[in-house]
Order: structure tokens, then sequence, then C-alpha cells
């Protein structure tokens, strides 16, 4: 089966990283507010994939080991990857934004969750890690450029 790509739940502390993306007309869930991550480049594995669009987008360099869950969702025929990592909240600190997206800040999982405009398969990745994990975080929302 074919690798697509690969998204991350990315905690910095108790907080999810998101990124608003582009809004260019034509471009899927334009304006939303999406995970880390993206398609696969030539013969990556799923993880060496999602840690270089942290890199791309984020400017953060992911080790393996803040990887907590991980499990593939197969679409069409195409296997995507949804990963669930965690870092320390002064992460936050060395984030250089790239040039993908209009904005990232730092959110709850809940307020993910719930979010009118966020992607919605995330939205429900996100939800089975934590119901598998018991529960969701109740923290209020941050505004658009960091903390």
């Amino acid at each position: 089966m074919a690798f697509g790509g690969a998204k991350i739940a990315l905690y910095l502390g108790d907080r999810l990283v998101v990124i608003l993306r582009d809004d260019h007309e034509g471009l899927p869930f334009a304006a939303c507010w999406d995970l880390p991550g993206g398609g696969r480049e030539g013969r990556e594995a799923p993880f060496d994939c999602v840690q270089r669009e942290c890199f791309e987008e984020l400017g953060l360099m992911l080790p393996k080991a803040a990887i907590v869950w991980q499990r593939a969702f197969v679409q069409r025929g195409v296997t995507n990857w949804f990963f669930v990592g965690h870092l320390p909240a002064a992460t936050s600190d060395a984030i250089v934004f790239g040039d993908e997206g209009q904005c990232w800040k730092l959110m709850t999982d809940a307020d993910y969750i719930a979010h009118e405009r966020a992607v919605p398969t995330f939205q429900h990745r996100l939800r089975l890690y934590l119901l598998r994990e018991g529960g969701e975080g109740k923290n209020p929302p941050q505004r658009c450029g960091g903390r």
C-alpha cells in the first residue's frame, strides 16, 4: 500500500502547536488550523517524513523519543501516518516559522477538537488518541502568533 504522508499532534508542554493554513483559492482547508506534517518525499519512512516537515514548518528537530503514539490510517488506497509527540513547553521559544501557512500558535487539544476552522480529519484522529488516553484537556485558547 502506498505511503502518502504524515502529520503530528505535537504537544509543547500541555498545548498543541497548530498552523493556520494559507488562504489560497483551491487549497484544501484554506485558512483552517492544521497540524504539522505533510506529504512524503522520495522514499522517506513515516517518522522521517514527519521529522522533516516539523523542521521545515517550525524549525524544530523532532527526536524519535518524543513520539508517544502513532497509527496508520488508510484512505482510498493510500496510507497516511498520524503521530503524537511531546516536547517541553520551552521548545516554543525555538520555533522558527517556515514559509507555509499564515502563523502558528499554541492551542489546547480540547480547543482544537472544538474549533470550527480546524481540519476535521485531524480533529478526529486526535480525538481517537485522547479517548485512548482517557480524556481531553481543558485549558484556555491562545492568540495567533505564539504564546
